[in-house]
């Protein structure tokens, strides 16, 4: 992979740029949308080889990218080999692996899958479709269990279709009932963290087992009703990025690499794209200084709105069950 982006080796011995481009536009969008397509256009030619996209998006959220990240890649005119493409396993389908992977590859129509996750570890009810939250998740001990996906998921590597096979939204707690299971590690847990959700325990834990953490939502969102502070309106932050003469995000996606943590930012803007790879580097004090961000008053923050944790459940399971008991919404 030629571009100046570093790369983490997994524990597999596979490659993984540092950086990616997210590619949940956020918005109801069809798998035949030119928005994604555009986007990934722009993103080559800017220097990304990395593409996180997920099932999901497209057969429960209706949000479609994977087709317009194969035919990107397909038409970019560069080796497959120079991509890394990463997608995930839909909830309903844990008891099927095999064909929502092969539908998965199907869509994006490149070769091989670099790397394959669970998204996350409650299963949902087949026969609930679209509707496999809440009531229409199996219970954390019922059939198909976790562990039974991830056998699944490890027989994927048998035929080099898939390189490498991780998770997603892992805590430390269902980290440890499934490991002693494996007979292939996880070669990454991508979860969301940033400096208001840093998630130093679950990062320490995961690099004792020798497992990437990747950062979704590695920027935050921006300020709104219902969060009115942002990572990009907070002082300690901004004042940085003034004093370095750099734009916020190259702050917060420099913090994350340099701490080994891939990050996965989103953005449909040229421009940011290329300063979104321009990284920085930043001395102990300034590391620190956003390590400890979410120890000041009202700045520990998960971009999962109050809303969605209802009666201390997230997406069907107890924070409890999820391992996420002190979840900031708790």
């Amino acid at each position: 992979m030629p571009t100046g982006i570093p790369t983490f080796q997994l524990n597999d011995g596979t490659k993984m740029p540092a950086i990616g481009m997210g590619c949940w536009m956020g918005v109801p969008i069809s798998e035949s949308d030119e928005r994604v397509h555009e986007m990934c256009v722009n993103a080559i030619k800017a220097g990304y080889r990395h593409f996180d996209t997920a099932a999901r998006y497209a057969q429960v959220l209706r949000l479609g990218s994977e087709s317009q990240i194969g035919r990107a890649v397909r038409n970019s005119g560069l080796p497959r080999n120079e991509f890394y493409i990463t997608t995930k396993l839909a909830n309903p389908f844990h008891s099927r692996v095999k064909e929502a992977f092969e539908g998965s590859l199907e869509t994006l129509d490149c070769e091989y899958i670099d790397l394959y996750l669970i998204h996350w570890p409650q299963a949902g009810k087949p026969e609930c479709g679209e509707d496999a939250w809440g009531d229409a998740v199996f219970r954390p001990n019922e059939s198909p269990t976790f562990i039974e996906t991830w056998k699944d998921m490890e027989q994927l590597l048998q035929d080099g279709r898939v390189k490498s096979i991780g998770l997603s939204n892992f805590s430390i707690k269902n980290l440890e009932i499934l490991l002693p299971h494996c007979t292939t590690f996880p070669v990454t847990n991508q979860v969301e963290l940033h400096p208001f959700l840093p998630q130093h325990e679950l990062k320490t834990y995961c690099d004792s087992k020798g497992i990437l953490l990747t950062a979704y939502s590695p920027l935050g969102q921006p300020a709104g009703p219902d969060q009115p502070t942002s990572l990009f309106n907070n002082s300690t932050i901004t004042s940085l990025a003034n004093k370095l003469h750099v734009d916020v995000a190259q702050v917060l996606l420099s913090w994350g690499v340099q701490r080994r943590t891939a990050v996965i930012p989103k953005t449909v803007n040229p421009a940011r794209m290329e300063r979104n790879i321009s990284l920085i580097h930043l001395s102990p004090e300034e590391m620190k200084s956003l390590d400890d961000l979410h120890l000041q008053p009202n700045m520990h923050k998960s971009l999962f709105q109050s809303s969605v944790v209802v009666n201390r459940k997230l997406l069907g399971w107890t924070l409890d069950e999820l391992g996420f008991p002190e979840h900031p919404y708790a």
